[in-house]
């Protein structure tokens, strides 16, 4: 974060709350146009977040007297909406926040440790009956303690948390990283799961009983059939694709063009993909957070900024949350499979 040199003071001048809103309706219109999905911070209250994991992430924030002179002016920055996109991936948040400009931060974020997980799912074993429940926050008060336990809980530490953004303030932790971490508590409001995805652990593992096979274990027991290929790529295994050449649908995202046929050929010739359940975890959390609009397993691919998940991954996840009930698709006359939020 490099200091402006342009100004008596080494800081850029204020810019009132007004202008800092006009100037991010002007990037989002301008992003929009050149095919970026954002996924604005929206605060309709004085209250950041309302429901349990929401809460419980704020509080996580303000309890570390390391973030305590930067956080009230990210609140701020939160709820007046300058914060005009947020996106949770696994390790990682990236956003862009409207200030003096049009800034970019990224939170990148330690995997939970295996052993501390390891431990999280043993204590809670038994003891939460349904996915809904947890996401919901509707259990035990001792069972979302040691959820939410300071140190050997889901939520990140301090340490486990690396900041950037392009501001020229020097501080470690900005105002406009402050506005991203209350943004992320105001997006678990409405999508808790993808805490899990940013913590890269899965959900499932603290389910009494799993609703179905993971991911993995249905992986390790057979191969994908070529129906299901061509389902997910609308092309045919034996190289040629399915109809006429294919013509993507008018999406925001990226154009959709069918996979590359070598790709095909190897995800054909291999164990179905060894996708972790993070893959299907963002996935979902795309064609939800996108629910008006139908995604190829290109454009899922290609929505990724830096790429997490391979096709083959995305492709596997696609077929995962399908047989969930979760996923559906359809098929245009080219041949071209469309997703969408079942």
């Amino acid at each position: 974060m490099a200091r402006y040199q342009n100004y008596s003071s080494m800081w850029a001048p204020y810019v009132p709350v007004a202008e800092r809103r006009r100037n991010a309706e002007k990037e989002a219109q301008k992003l929009a146009k050149k095919g970026q999905l954002l996924a604005p911070v929206q605060i309709a209250s004085r209250t950041i977040a309302a429901t349990f994991w929401g809460k419980a992430w704020c509080e996580q924030l303000e309890m570390h007297s390391d973030y305590a002179n930067r956080l009230p002016r990210g609140r701020t920055y939160a709820r007046n909406g300058s914060v005009i996109d947020l996106q949770l991936l696994p390790g990682q948040v990236t956003a862009l926040v409207s200030g003096s400009a049009i800034y970019q931060v990224t939170v990148r974020v330690e995997p939970l440790d295996a052993a501390k997980w390891a431990a999280l799912a043993r204590d809670c074993a038994g003891q939460i009956d349904s996915l809904v429940e947890l996401l919901q926050g509707k259990l035990a008060k001792g069972v979302l303690a040691r959820l939410c336990h300071p140190s050997d809980g889901l939520l990140p530490l301090p340490r486990q948390m690396q900041f950037s953004c392009s501001c020229p303030d020097g501080a470690f932790l900005c105002k406009h990283v402050a506005a991203a971490l209350y943004g992320v508590g105001n997006r678990l409001d409405t999508r808790p799961e993808l805490l899990f995805a940013l913590r890269q652990v899965d959900q499932q593992a603290l389910l009494r009983q799993a609703a179905l096979p993971s991911l993995a274990a249905a992986a390790s027991a057979q191969t994908l059939d070529d129906m299901d290929l061509a389902d997910v790529f609308g092309l045919d295994i034996d190289g040629e694709v399915s109809g006429p050449p294919a013509v993507a649908k008018p999406v925001t995202a990226s154009l959709a063009v069918a996979a590359p046929l070598p790709l095909l050929r190897a995800f054909a010739s291999t164990k179905a993909s060894k996708a972790p359940p993070a893959a299907a975890a963002f996935v979902l959390g795309v064609l939800r957070e996108y629910a008006d609009q139908e995604c190829s397993v290109q454009d899922l691919f290609d929505w990724q900024q830096p790429p997490v998940f391979s096709k083959p991954a995305i492709a596997a996840a696609l077929l995962h949350l399908r047989g969930r009930g979760e996923a559906a698709s359809d098929k245009d006359a080219s041949g071209v499979v469309y997703w969408r939020a079942g």
